[in-house]
């Protein structure tokens, strides 16, 4: 049975900050909640921020990964559910980012009364194409290939790859460092259902009211995905960031952070 600390150290959970409401960042593919520190830090000045791991990743317990419970991204949206119930969240802001929203999309349909609000960053319901209604980015002769080259070459992949999701050297190879990090058995089933998962018949459904934030020049979730996610959410604010790569939220921070704020004070009622 999982009790509230075996669950924070299972997902390595951190918190920074007080405030009245409660943010809980969800990550995306291959990535630690270090990835938020250029954001994290500033948001906790004025609010409770809410950081973790996931198995496979960072100080995550390794030791906890069951093939079978991470065989899907139910596996980790339900370490998410386990996460927020182990600190009684209540009208949290849930801010994912890429395959994180899709994780964080589960979660908030499990509990919708512990999210109060979603935030969106580079999100993709699904990164393959599916002609001729649908465009992601990727054919899937793409995607076999670069997981292909994950089990041929796993440094080679790393360097090639965090290419792709940050433009500046020096943050690229900061994020390689952390590609190759990775619980290499995890990662690589993890990568499989990121680029080969398909949720956009969930985002009909999902009823918080979301901030999708796209960047203009993006070659993993290119704008056409951001439309249509913003398309398909019920009640969703677009915003198109004039920035390139996969994380705004380390390339671009503090713009990140101000579209964020300017979110968080837009009363519920008006969103």
């Amino acid at each position: 049975m999982n009790t509230s600390a075996s669950v924070q150290l299972r997902n390595n959970v951190t918190t920074l900050g007080y405030g009245p409401r409660t943010l809980i960042f969800v990550n995306g593919f291959g990535c630690d909640q270090t990835i938020w520190r250029f954001v994290a830090p500033s948001l906790a000045s004025d609010h409770h921020v809410v950081l973790f791991d996931y198995v496979g990743s960072g100080r995550a317990d390794a030791s906890a990964y069951d093939p079978r419970r991470y065989g899907s991204l139910d596996g980790y949206a339900r370490d998410l559910v386990e996460i927020a119930e182990a600190l009684d969240l209540r009208d949290a802001v849930l801010v994912g980012h890429s395959v994180g929203c899709t994780v964080g999309i589960y979660a908030a349909l499990q509990l919708p009364k512990r999210f109060e609000r979603l935030v969106f960053v580079c999100p993709s319901p699904r990164f393959l194409d599916d002609p001729p209604d649908y465009v992601g980015g990727f054919q899937r002769s793409d995607i076999e290939g670069l997981l292909e080259l994950m089990d041929r070459n796993y440094l080679g992949w790393a360097e090639s790859f965090s290419g792709m999701v940050l433009k500046e050297p020096g943050l690229a190879r900061e994020l390689n460092d952390t590609f190759c990090s990775l619980d290499r058995r995890a990662a690589s089933r993890f990568a499989e259902l990121t680029f080969l998962s398909d949720a956009r018949a969930y985002l009909p459904r999902v009823r918080q009211p979301c901030l999708v934030l796209q960047c203009a020049r993006d070659d993993i979730a290119p704008t056409v995905v951001g439309e249509y996610v913003r398309e398909h959410l019920p009640r969703s604010k677009y915003v198109l960031l004039d920035a390139e790569g996969h994380c705004p939220h380390v390339s671009h921070p503090r713009e990140v952070e101000a579209r964020v704020r300017e979110y968080l004070r837009t009363p519920l009622e008006e969103l």
